[in-house]
């Protein structure tokens, strides 16, 4: 791709929060260029204008349900539910696929990357430059403080469906690698009624949910007579919307494979 030309996206998500905020992103991006905002079928916003629906004058281009118009861009932005994630997998041809849904399964997940055969993919939980700097000192202090105990908590808004949040698990998982163990083995999700010591080596994930938090994570490091608090806050959705566009604008042109924001961020 030549630095001339302009970088073909798709939004897929484009009616949720993030999709518009992404879209605001793309919009006004002197070198991007917006080809499909892709909604799923029973969306109310259907056949709206993309620059309408995010905020911004009208543009000329109608949000359309999962298809083959994925398939015309260069990377396709992806916030949408994991079922719209999986229906749009079929038609994205050889676009790059950056995507920052949530909740997906494990199976779902590999399903994801596994695009990466035929173009690159990047998968994040959270696209934030600041979590993502985040996720090295965890596991640079999970490795330092071995003794440690490790509990990660996280805040979002009431309209999130899922938890713990992708960011949560991510930042558990940072730990886990860290220490050379299988967060699935340890990972203890929240406590309740007489559930006796704390058992070593476990790392648990607390979701809070309330209001119109953005996105609030915090990962304590709790040793004996000391603690290390690691905590990222987001005010605005427009953090992760301009971190996805990096990444879009990084990976476009590049080989097929998978990727992460570490590449993108060079950490």
């Amino acid at each position: 791709m030549s630095g001339s030309e302009r970088i073909g996206v798709a939004v897929l998500g484009a009616s949720g929060r993030m999709g518009r905020a992404v879209l605001r992103e793309v919009l006004e991006a002197p070198d991007l260029e917006l080809v499909a905002a892709v909604t799923h079928a029973g969306s109310a916003h259907l056949h709206a204008d993309a620059g309408v629906l995010a905020g911004l004058p009208a543009v000329g281009i109608p949000v359309t349900p999962i298809g083959p118009v994925l398939a015309e861009a260069d990377v396709v932005v992806d916030f949408a539910l994991p079922s719209g994630t999986l229906a749009a997998l079929p038609h994205l041809g050889s676009a790059a696929l950056v995507s920052g849904t949530t909740g997906l399964e494990p199976t779902d997940r590999d399903r994801v990357l596994g695009h990466g055969a035929v173009a690159p993919v990047l998968l994040a939980a959270n696209f934030s430059v600041g979590v993502n700097a985040l996720l090295a000192l965890v596991e640079a202090a999970a490795r330092s403080l071995p003794d440690f105990d490790v509990e990660v908590v996280e805040a979002h808004h009431r309209h999130k469906v899922d938890a713990p949040s992708g960011t949560a698990l991510a930042l558990a998982r940072a730990a886990a690698d860290a220490r050379g163990v299988d967060l699935e083995r340890v990972r203890q999700d929240g406590r309740v009624g007489r559930t006796g010591p704390r058992r070593d080596g476990a790392i648990g994930l607390h979701a809070l949910r309330g209001g119109s938090v953005t996105g609030h994570h915090t990962v304590w490091l709790a040793g004996e007579g000391e603690r290390l608090e690691l905590t990222h806050e987001a005010a605005s959705r427009e953090v992760f919307a301009r971190g996805a566009v990096r990444a879009a604008r990084w990976i476009a042109g590049r080989p097929p494979r998978c990727y992460s924001m570490r590449d993108v961020l060079g950490l």
